[in-house]
């Protein structure tokens, strides 16, 4: 992932990258790199491993590709 406290701070612009926003959630605003995934591999969403969510250290974020927007995935929620 990228964003504040990553190793990169801003959006990075590789070439041959593909990056989902995250938006919404303890993960809002950070990038996720996305590249090489194949739909079915995504369209029920991911869970991300984040100390940053309601369960701690423990904690997932559920984020699902927005519908018509796949660079956008919207929080849907944390799981312990």
């Amino acid at each position: 992932m990228f964003g504040p406290g990553f190793d990169r701070p801003s959006c990075p612009d590789d070439p041959g990258r593909s990056y989902a926003e995250l938006v919404g959630g303890p993960l809002d605003g950070l990038l996720l790199d996305i590249t090489g995934w194949r739909p079915e591999e995504t369209g029920d969403g991911v869970s991300l491993l984040t100390e940053l969510g309601q369960f701690g250290p423990a904690g997932w974020a559920l984020y699902d590709p927005r519908p018509g927007d796949p660079a956008r995935w919207d929080w849907g929620g944390d799981s312990p």
